[in-house]
């Protein structure tokens, strides 16, 4: 398995995975306004995206990917990000690749001089939360049938 962000001219490689992430989020499937989203984020660099490819049948196929948004706190003069999208297609959980995704995401971060990472879930999402806290997210509240987590990066 290789994670990799993804650049302007890479984005048909989530296109699909994104329209399923919505379907899993009860919204119609739409390719059409799947691909139109995904683009319109990366050409206004409004996003950082991850995909995981996986080698099938000697090709190098996405399954899974992150999406993550830069985010200000002017209380704490902090830059953090916001890890918002999370997939990964059925057939390949189990596998460690959304926590690849996650710590990729972390990385980059770090890297980029961010203090936090959050991130939102289900309350009935009961694998993903198993998932963060395991990574070494701490879960700081609950809203209107999500919880919101976060990790500090050092």
């Amino acid at each position: 398995m290789e994670i990799k962000r993804i650049n302007k001219q890479e984005t048909d490689l989530i296109i699909e995975l994104f329209n399923k992430y919505r379907i899993f989020y009860k919204q119609p499937s739409d390719m059409v306004a799947a691909k139109k989203f995904i683009q319109a984020r990366q050409d206004n660099n409004e996003s950082i995206i991850f995909v995981a490819l996986e080698l099938i049948n000697d090709r190098k196929l996405p399954v899974g990917f992150t999406q993550l948004y830069p985010a200000y706190s002017s209380v704490r003069a902090i830059k953090y990000w916001i890890l918002n999208d999370l997939y990964v297609e059925s057939d390949h959980r189990k596998k460690g690749i959304g926590e690849s995704l996650i710590k990729a995401a972390m990385e980059f971060a770090k890297a980029d001089g961010a203090k936090s990472v959050e991130l939102s879930t289900a309350i009935d999402n009961y694998t993903a939360q198993t998932l963060y806290e395991n990574i070494g997210f701490e879960k700081q509240k609950s809203d209107e049938g999500f919880f919101t987590y976060q990790v500090k990066l050092s």
